[in-house]
């Protein structure tokens, strides 16, 4: 049998429609871009700045923000903010994006597992993904860090557990749909492993789903991780830590409120610069696939 068989039938092209918004959309693209590049360039470089970030002088204590040498002012214990909030942006990043894969990782394997076998292997999996759906994510990630302690990469373990049912889900749809495909039969005809066919095969039919679910996830994550570290799960108290550094801020805030309102913003610009990455990404795979 040929094995171009194997490949899924592309659709006709057609030809590709310009929204009146279309100009707004590539400039937000643009800028987000631009954000997440120098926010990925700082992650990378924040153990060096550690040093700097906590490097304290009492005599310099909560300076306000334009004080000389120090843009954003300083905390209650002289450390500067602006290095604090560079040198926290890998705690602050590295962390959601590890969360993202992980759980990703997990959807791929399981999902497709009960999407493509079906019967009694998808049942205990459905079974087992309704159970942790059914749990308050930052509850258990509060009880957990509490038990087992609330160490940073304890707490990413936690959340990679919890974020996975729904990826597990999405993927198990996706791959519901794809089984049925002539080229899925065409390769159980050749006699390839279920292995093969699920992994080598579908998988890579179903990749709009796990790249933009993994862009949504990261965005959750960040927001979700930084929560946990305002509630002190997560990092140590005087990590340079986004989180962290929101909750420090709050008894500062009306000798610098640079401390709180910095943090927060990077937060919701870099929560907000994903999630349209992760649409605009989901379009034009979308257009691909009509093309």
């Amino acid at each position: 049998m040929n094995a171009s068989l194997l490949r899924a039938p592309r659709a006709p092209r057609t030809a590709a429609i310009k929204l009146p918004g279309q100009p707004h959309r590539d400039w937000a693209s643009i800028a987000s871009t631009i954000l997440l590049a120098a926010v990925a360039i700082l992650a990378l470089i924040s153990p060096l700045l550690k040093d700097a970030a906590t490097d304290q002088s009492i005599l310099d204590s909560l300076l306000p923000p334009g004080s000389p040498g120090h843009p954003l002012g300083t905390d209650e214990l002289g450390r500067d903010v602006l290095m604090l909030t560079l040198a926290g942006t890998g705690s602050a990043v590295v962390g959601p994006v590890v969360i993202a894969a992980g759980s990703m990782l997990l959807a791929v394997i399981f999902g497709t597992l009960a999407g493509y076998v079906g019967g009694a292997t998808d049942f205990v999996i459905g079974r087992i993904v309704d159970v942790l759906l059914s749990l308050p994510v930052m509850l258990v990630a509060l009880v957990v860090a509490g038990i087992f302690g609330a160490g940073y990469w304890v707490t990413v373990a936690i959340l990679i557990l919890l974020f996975c049912p729904s990826d597990i889900r999405i993927l198990r749809a996706g791959t519901t749909e794809q089984a049925p495909r002539p080229y899925v039969e065409a390769a159980q005809m050749l006699s390839l492993s279920p292995a093969r066919i699920m992994y080598r095969h579908i998988v890579p039919n179903v990749w709009p789903l796990i790249l933009t679910n993994l862009m949504l996830d990261i965005g959750f994550a960040l927001v979700t991780l930084s929560s946990l570290s305002f509630l002190g799960i997560g990092v140590a108290p005087g990590t340079p830590d986004w989180g962290r550094q929101v909750a420090d801020g709050r008894g500062v805030i009306a000798d610098n409120p640079a401390m709180l309102i910095v943090p927060a913003v990077l937060i919701i610009l870099v929560t907000m610069a994903i999630n349209l990455l992760g649409d605009q990404l989901a379009e034009r795979l979308r257009e691909r696939g009509l093309q």
